[in-house]
């Protein structure tokens, strides 16, 4: 893993060059075009396009689509149209021919967000953009369509200035892991093949921190169901020797930890560490908000546990909520579990093993089934062609620093069918995210002068790219 600079920053952009002129008069566009991106962040904001119709209906996601569909259309891209993909989601896709024999380069964005969680834990409403403190607030501010907007922008900065051919994919189900885009690559490939991918759901370290995200974690989601009792039972006539099923759930839970905190299942290697980029401690407590005196959890660095390591969590469990339970023994209780994995850990793999580990673990002859929610491979970047070299030099010229790289926690499973569909290409993640926005979580933000930042560096290296190679 590289910890240097991805690209050589003052290549051609000396003081007075025509690099330079060129980066004022794009910059000054952005800078005219911000207030239309808040309106346009504002817009998408409002449509609650969380793609489980479970929560919200299924309307809404179309109605995203469709804005997505008509503002792409109006920056220029051609035959831009909604597929539909196979978990019943739509992807937006469309192209913008370029010169004869010029690089294509595609660009990636997702219009569905999380679910708003508790809206009583937010700040101000979920879905209305709110500006506190130099920051937007809402959901999907940052996560995705934040980027939607910084792609926007970086188009319209252009106008018909572009010397190389693209293409648009917008996904309609990212947040929920259900496949849809990567199914439908697989069967259409030539829709999304390019000499250049840039995956914007990343971003950078901080803000004011340029940087390309090299590593990102695969997963494999189960959801764990525990069965004791044919049915509940009063906890006064039957508690003690009535095996409660929620407390074997929560048993079974705990042995995915080790003491120190950190993940710890049968068959699965746990100790990677990481060699680029490191992330100080004090700066990861800050960013994820750790209460005072609350120590983190696991061993090594945090870039290890983040980065290089396996690491579980229990999102949910389905129990009776405190407010209206019953006095009585749960019969049956479930969990669904996130594992995260490293490059170069099979999901497949990890799978087995949480699945094992967990039944193994049922105490009191309790029964339980895994069901497989789904996986996602692992990704790690080759950085040394000139995709990632016009990137370093247009991020040092709007930043003022040496791009840096790192990885990422989180999981973009495309981004290996993205991989095999397009074997020669380079694959690049960015976007306008950083630790502060908060991405999945109440009070989720942006700050503005990260779409606008990312737009230019988007706009310079669209118009650099076709050259370096």
């Amino acid at each position: 893993m590289a910890d240097t600079p991805g690209g050589t920053a003052d290549r051609g952009a000396g003081p007075g060059t025509d690099a330079d002129a060129r980066t004022r008069t794009l910059a000054e566009r952005i800078d005219a075009l911000m207030p239309r991106a808040k309106a346009d962040l504002a817009e998408l904001v409002a449509i609650p396009s969380v793609a489980d119709p479970r929560q919200f209906p299924p309307e809404e996601c179309m109605r995203a689509a469709r804005w997505v569909a008509d503002a792409f259309t109006a920056a220029g891209l051609h035959d831009v149209r909604l597929e539909e993909t196979p978990d019943g989601s739509h992807a937006v896709l469309g192209h913008r021919p370029g010169p004869e024999g010029s690089p294509t380069v595609l660009l990636y964005c997702h219009y569905d967000v999380q679910p708003p969680l508790d809206e009583a834990a937010w700040s101000s409403p979920p879905f209305t953009l709110t500006e506190r403190d130099g920051r937007w607030y809402g959901r999907g501010t940052a996560d995705c369509k934040g980027n939607i907007v910084m792609h926007l922008t970086a188009l319209r900065a252009l106008g018909d200035a572009l010397p190389v051919g693209l293409k648009f994919v917008a996904e309609g189900s990212e947040e929920q892991g259900t496949g849809g885009l990567e199914q439908y690559v697989s069967a259409h490939p030539d829709d999304i093949r390019a000499d250049t991918l840039l995956i914007c759901d990343t971003g950078n370290a901080a803000v004011g921190r340029p940087t390309a995200t090299t590593s990102l974690r695969g997963l494999a989601n189960v959801v764990v169901t525990v069965s004791t009792l044919r049915g509940d039972l009063h906890s006064g006539m039957f508690g003690g020797p009535a095996p409660d099923a929620l407390a074997a759930l929560i048993r079974m839970l705990d042995t995915l930890r080790d003491a120190a905190g950190g993940t710890a299942i049968d068959g699965l290697e746990c100790t990677g560490a990481w060699t680029g980029v490191p992330y100080e401690e004090e700066q990861f407590r800050a960013d994820a908000a750790v209460l005072d005196g609350v120590r983190l959890t696991g061993s090594g660095s945090v870039a290890d546990r983040l980065w290089a390591r396996p690491a579980v969590t229990v999102l949910g469990i389905d129990c009776a909520p405190v407010v209206g339970s019953a006095a009585a023994v749960p019969a049956s209780a479930r969990a669904r579990v996130s594992l995260r994995v490293p490059p170069g850990t099979d999901p497949g793999a990890a799978l087995a093993a949480l699945t094992a580990h967990l039944k193994a673990a049922a105490p009191w002859g309790a029964r339980v089934s895994v069901e497989t929610e789904g996986t996602g491979s692992p990704f790690l970047a080759a950085t040394d062609g000139p995709a990632y070299r016009t990137l370093g030099e247009a991020m040092a010229q709007v930043y003022g620093r040496p791009m840096e790289f790192l990885g990422q926690g989180g999981s973009i499973p495309l981004c290996t069918v993205l991989a095999e569909a397009c074997p020669d290409a380079e694959i690049v993640l960015m976007g306008v995210e950083e630790p502060r926005c908060l991405i999945h979580a109440p009070d989720e933000s942006v700050d503005p002068s990260e779409i606008r930042n990312m737009a230019l560096v988007e706009a310079l290296f669209l118009l650099g790219y076709a050259s370096a190679r």
